[in-house]
């Protein structure tokens, strides 16, 4: 098959995420092909077709995503001399590299994208990826040809594939419930790191360049400490709702109808109230509700909506409709996935594309402006315990562990009927047993790893797997307080592996595109430059961007405990999901496939069935390998 035809059957792996246009190129040496499945947002006419040549014949690309000060880009570069057929942001690319070089432009670009640039005269490909990692690429060499693509399913149609599980990369993967980029479940196939690029020479087989960043999150938190904001309350306040205003307007470019992601919580809150408040028509705002779940916060976003006026629709989901996505998940995420949060969002998303081709989401809210619970208990705790001798410390922990978790469920509803609002559950069994996991932690790096482990030694199930260095060991950071350094961890691994990717794989698995305006730039670095006494306060978080929210909605309309975006599925697991989860956990088919080690995961299963213990997180990820496994082996893409 010659290369253009075969670059567009790879390209037709994803229709999902470009059902409106295909198309594809070679270069006359032979050297590169590309193909494309184009999600129409800007310029719906032809002069948006993809792959796109510059005007002077050197560059050609595919262009995954959106550049949201293309218009600024644009003018600047017409005023020195450039000429535009469209009205498209990817020709804005191609003029900006023609005229600065790739190096000089990349920096120069605002937006969530990920785009290959065939430099023909040098003879060389870049790839490159935005700086928060809201877009995936993924690429390696197979034998002599180098491959790429928005997602695995793309890089396995091709022939030459031949990459086998990487079971380092499993072991990772058991502890996060995600592959940490830069590798992905497969041998010799990595995840390009968010905020960097690299250029392959395809004449250099095997030669994997390592990438270079063009924006370093580490260097922003630094910088941010040595030259931090001094303003007021109100003024701090002033100042990010004029930058999220801003983020927002930017995200609302598009020729086709947009809506927003609408939980009641305060990230998608402050996002809507923004949106509406710079439109004339009623923004279109979705949300999905369970019947009689502890999950559902339908009926608070429906309070919001109310207030701003919106456009909203909400769908009532009956625990058979989200069932019914668990076997699309494998080929979904393409790759063992975890988060059972990406349930819901694939919901949303499907509801939200009925209406509209782009919705915002507050996504990046509690990573930037200090929301996840981690935060605030980690840090009391290792203030609490840090100069507590060890034997003591474990001692506290057995004690904790002793108690089932249920009784502890018993005990923080008991509580909650004496506290505040805000203060509400705050105990509960699964919290209380991942606690007991820390209390003989020795720094704020070991703490942060047990906080976010789904297996504590990951090592123990896999056959033949060893365990990575965890991604920020390497980071060489003085933040002295441990919120900071968790914040700067989340802002690395946790938020583009896990909650991006989640976003990305469900909307755009609908064909839905996905902006978040909290992860505009210029509003992680101005974050990072508050006192943290701006984001937490009082063992409240997000205290500045509620001060935000609080001039459009009511403190009364958002200010309740923090729920997560979840499902039951430790009582599926107990009841409907039960058969197939003793098929998948099965001790005769774990031998047989030869990846765990039976008896670590057939005890947890056990735990949980009996009620000893709520081992779902645990459980979640190996059925998600499992089904992933099943999934690969019934079309033959296993090797």
């Amino acid at each position: 098959m010659e290369r253009a035809a075969m670059a567009a059957k790879m390209a037709a792996t994803l229709v999902h995420r470009g059902p409106d246009d295909l198309g594809s190129w070679a270069d006359p040496s032979g050297e590169a092909a590309f193909g494309f499945r184009r999600l129409s947002i800007l310029d719906l006419s032809p002069e948006g077709h993809q792959p796109m040549t510059s005007s002077d014949g050197r560059y050609t690309v595919v262009f995954n995503g959106e550049i949201y000060n293309f218009a600024a880009l644009k003018e600047e570069l017409g005023a020195a001399g450039s000429s535009f057929r469209g009205r498209s942001d990817t020709e804005v690319l191609l003029a900006a590299t023609t005229r600065w070089g790739i190096e000089a432009t990349i920096p120069r670009l605002w937006g969530m994208f990920a785009f290959g640039m065939w430099d023909g005269r040098e003879r060389v490909l870049h790839l490159v990826r935005d700086r928060l990692g809201k877009k995936p690429v993924y690429y390696g060499w197979q034998g002599s040809t180098f491959l790429f693509g928005s997602e695995l399913k793309a890089l396995r149609a091709h022939p030459d594939f031949r990459a086998p599980i990487d079971r380092d990369a499993l072991v990772s993967y058991l502890r996060f419930s995600y592959v940490p980029a830069p590798r992905s479940i497969y041998q010799g196939v990595r995840k390009l790191p968010p905020a960097s690029w690299v250029t392959v020479h395809p004449d250099r087989p095997h030669e994997m360049p390592d990438p270079q960043r063009y924006w370093d999150p580490v260097a922003v938190a630094l910088a941010g400490q040595e030259d931090p904001i001094r303003l007021s309350d109100e003024d701090a306040a002033c100042e990010l709702e004029k930058l999220l205003a801003d983020a927002v307007r930017l995200r609302t470019i598009a020729d086709v109808p947009l809506g927003a992601f609408l939980s009641g919580g305060i990230d998608s809150s402050t996002v809507v109230a923004l949106m509406q408040a710079q439109s004339l028509l009623r923004v279109s705002t979705f949300t999905i509700g369970y019947d009689a779940s502890r999950y559902d916060e339908s009926a608070h976003a429906r309070t919001v909506a109310h207030h701003l006026g919106t456009d909203h629709t909400e769908l009532r989901v009956t625990p058979e409709d989200a069932r019914a996505v668990i076997p699309r998940l494998a080929e979904l995420y393409d790759e063992p996935f975890a988060d059972a949060s990406q349930i819901p969002t694939f919901l949303v998303s499907e509801l939200a594309r009925r209406r509209v081709t782009v919705a915002l989401s507050g996504d990046g809210g509690d990573e930037v402006f200090g929301g996840y619970n981690r935060y605030v208990a980690g840090t009391r705790l290792w203030r609490r315990v840090g100069g507590v001798p060890l034997p003591i410390r474990r001692g506290a922990a057995g004690l904790a562990e002793a108690i089932p978790p249920r009784a502890w469920d018993r005990v923080g509803a008991a509580a909650d009927r004496l506290l505040p609002a805000t203060r509400r559950g705050l105990i509960s069994g699964n919290r209380v047993h991942k606690l007991a996991t820390v209390l003989d932690i020795g720094s704020v790096d070991e703490m942060y790893t047990r906080l976010v482990s789904t297996w504590s030694e990951p090592e123990r199930l896999v056959r033949g797997g060893h365990e990575p260095e965890l991604p920020w060991r390497s980071v060489k950071a003085n933040l002295p307080h441990p919120a900071d350094r968790m914040m700067l961890f989340d802002l690395l691994g946790y938020l583009p592996d896990d909650i991006l990717a989640k976003v990305d794989r469900a909307s755009m698995g609908t064909s839905l595109e996905v902006r978040a305006p909290l992860l505009d730039h210029r509003v992680v670095e101005f974050a990072w430059r508050l006192p943290l006494r701006q984001k937490i306060r009082d063992g409240v978080s997000k205290w500045l961007l509620r001060r935000v929210l609080e001039r459009h909605v009511p403190r009364s309309l958002f200010e309740r405990p923090k729920a997560g975006f979840g499902i039951p599925i430790d009582a599926w697991l107990r009841g409907p999901l039960r058969e197939w989860a003793e098929d998948l956990l099965s001790e005769e088919k774990l031998r047989r496939e030869g990846f765990f080690d039976p008896a670590p995961v057939r005890s947890a299963l056990r735990d949980h069935l009996q009620g000893r213990r709520n081992r779902q997180y645990q459980l979640w990820t190996v059925l998600m390998f499992q089904a992933w496994l099943d999934e690969q082996q019934s079309v033959g893409r296993l090797r």
